[in-house]
Order: structure tokens, then sequence, then C-alpha cells
């Protein structure tokens, strides 16, 4: 950092206005890409899941809450934790207050965990966060949309997760899966990412990502992340 190029104001607003050309191509990159994200085709959701929530047992449908579009953050709590994920809460902080906002553009979003109910209320409650949270547990659901993973699974070092056969690590992982419910009420799954493709809604990233050190974690991942009550002074 000490040894970093420093100019003239005339020199940096040339070399701004050159970053300045990247950033706009990029952006019509993203929203060419956000494009075919939607264009994506669709899979009918037949399954009659079940969650237990704030209102007691509600339906995939009922999850809905009256919109069309459903946004679901996996959130990583299995049934024996006693503690979200530490790195699924750092997101969460950054998607707790933006629930209102989405619900003016026909979007709910909830969050779904394999841990009892009363887990994730005792936890939510711990943090602070006011986001509908609700349990997959007597579900297939997390199997289902590849977030969760069987002992088996585990063991082998082998399940499909990101798209992909390989290691899970985890019984539990973290991702975003989104559906749409039309007319009729039928339900449709139409996208789902994991692992660094939920990089984007993490909106602390995107500002450390402009400043000079950057994310400053090297080949380590998010290491430093702690419960927002965690950190020390």
């Amino acid at each position: 950092m000490t040894e970093h190029r420093v100019v003239s104001p005339e020199q940096w607003l040339v070399a701004r206005q050159e970053l300045l050309a990247k950033e706009k191509a990029f952006t019509r990159l993203r929203d060419d890409l956000s494009r075919e994200r939607r264009e994506l085709p669709w899979v009918k959701v037949d399954h009659p899941y079940v969650f237990d929530g704030p209102q007691g047992k509600e339906t995939l449908t009922e999850l809905f809450d009256g919109r069309s579009q459903l946004v679901v953050y996996h959130f990583m709590f299995a049934p024996n934790w006693e503690a979200g994920c530490r790195h699924c809460s750092f997101w969460a902080d950054n998607f707790d207050r933006i629930v209102v906002h989405l619900k003016q553009r026909d979007v709910t979003m909830v969050a779904i965990s394999r841990a009892p109910y009363a887990k994730l209320a005792a936890y939510e409650k711990r943090m602070g966060w006011s986001f509908k949270w609700v349990s997959s547990g007597e579900t297939n659901f997390n199997f289902d949309y590849r977030a969760s993973f069987t002992p088996q699974e585990l063991a082998a070092k082998s399940g499909l997760f990101n798209f992909t056969v390989q290691d899970p690590h985890e019984s539990d992982r973290e991702g975003v899966s989104v559906f749409y419910k039309d007319a009729a009420g039928s339900i449709f799954h139409t996208y789902s990412a994991y692992a660094r493709g939920i990089d984007l809604f993490n909106t602390a990233y995107n500002y450390l990502d402009i400043v000079p050190k950057g994310r400053d974690e090297g080949d380590r991942g998010p290491y430093w992340v702690r419960r927002h009550d965690e950190y020390g002074g």
C-alpha cells in the first residue's frame, strides 16, 4: 500500500475515465446476464411442502404472502446446531432491512433452514432481525434444492452442490432460490445460486471491493467474519 502509484489530479481523472469505460461495459454485460437469467426455463413444483414458522404450519404457496415472486435464502442452520452459520448471518445482516422494499416490486423474501423453528426464532431474536424465517425440517425441501446433504453424501464426499458433483463439506450450505406463482396458483422454480453465486447479494462486500485493500482475504475466503454481536471493541 505504501508504494502505490501517486499522480496529479489531472492524471487521476484520465485514469478514472478509462476505468469508467470498463465499468460501463461491465454494467451492460451484467444487464445482459440478468436478462438471460430471467429467460431460463422453469420447473414446475408439484411437491406439497409444509414449513413451520411464526404463523404455524404454512405451505410453499402461503409463503408467497399474496405476491407472485418468492426469494428464498437457504440459511445454514442444521437441526443439531445451536446457532446459525456466521457467514449466512453476515448475508442476513445485508438483506434483513430490504425485505420491505422488495414487497413493493411483487417479491416476498424469506429464509429457510432445517433447524426447528424454536431455534430459528431464538437466534433471530438474538441477532435483532425481522425477516420471516421458517423451518423445513419436516420436509425434503432443502435436499430437493441442493442446500442440504445426506450423511451418505457427506461420508462419500460427493453431492450435487452448485450444479457440480463435489464434496459439500457441510450438511447444510448457503444459497438462494427463486420461485414464481402464476394466476392459477401453479408454482415454478426459476433460479438458484450457491457459493460465490450469491456474492452479489452481500452489500458489505460490494463496498469492500471499492476500498484500497479490497476484501483483503487472500485465498482464505471470509475467515474474518463473525456474528455482529461477536466482534471485539
